[in-house]
């Protein structure tokens, strides 16, 4: 998947302009702090030069994912598929991974580091069972990103979104920062409502047949 890109705005709080020592890979000199540090030392060291670099924006991602009694058998294949790519993608990010049906599971907590094979079994291991309620599910997301700061923020949602449990989930997706959704096609499906999540979410929607869709899918979804 791309790579988070270098934000060249200020981010006040966040650190993502700093100083540091030089490595070879700026063209930014901090002057002062270089001149401070190389005052009345006849033999200073490249270290002593001060740079000014952009530490790459770290994305923090809620995954959603449906184990209702209608995600079985091709569904929980692309279950697996998107939990595997994401938990070895976002290494270097915070990833949280919540699974729904009329109630939701935290398998993972934010900024939790588990191997991709554990949150597998983690998954595999919850029975595909009752009604969807993507109220509820969304709602523990929220939970999972809070104090996140909102341009580093998002969920995304892997259902077949038939909601059938709980208020209308769309006056809870629009208070997230982002939700993007995953809508899985290969059986029964409310394209209508995840096309208005991800509409209300200010996220994409993109449809899924199978496990092999789940690459290319992500791959639009994480292309801003």
């Amino acid at each position: 998947m791309p790579r988070p890109p270098q934000d060249r705005r200020s981010r006040r709080g966040v650190g993502d302009l700093v100083t540091l020592p030089w490595s070879g890979g700026s063209d930014e000199l901090d002057l002062e702090r270089t001149l401070e540090s190389i005052a009345g030392n006849p033999f200073p060291e490249e270290t002593d030069v001060a740079v000014r670099e952009r530490v790459r924006q770290r994305r923090s991602v809620v995954l959603v994912v449906d184990v209702s009694g209608s995600m079985k058998g091709e569904r929980l294949r692309t279950a697996a598929a998107t939990v595997g790519a994401l938990t070895g993608e976002l290494a270097r990010d915070q990833l949280s991974v919540v699974a729904f049906w009329s109630d939701a599971a935290v398998l993972v907590r934010l900024g939790e580091q588990v191997a991709p094979l554990t949150v597998l079994d983690l998954l595999l291991r919850v029975p595909t069972q009752g009604l969807t309620n993507v109220t509820f599910a969304l709602e523990t997301a929220a939970r999972q990103l809070a104090g996140v700061p909102p341009r580093d923020a998002r969920v995304l949602l892997l259902s077949d979104c038939v909601h059938n449990a709980g208020p209308d989930p769309r006056l809870t997706a629009a208070r997230l920062p982002r939700l993007d959704v995953l809508l899985d096609t290969s059986g029964e499906r409310d394209v209508e409502l995840g096309r208005d999540l991800a509409r209300v979410g200010r996220g994409r929607l993109r449809l899924v047949r199978d496990h092999r869709d789940v690459a290319v899918a992500l791959t639009a979804v994480f292309t801003d």
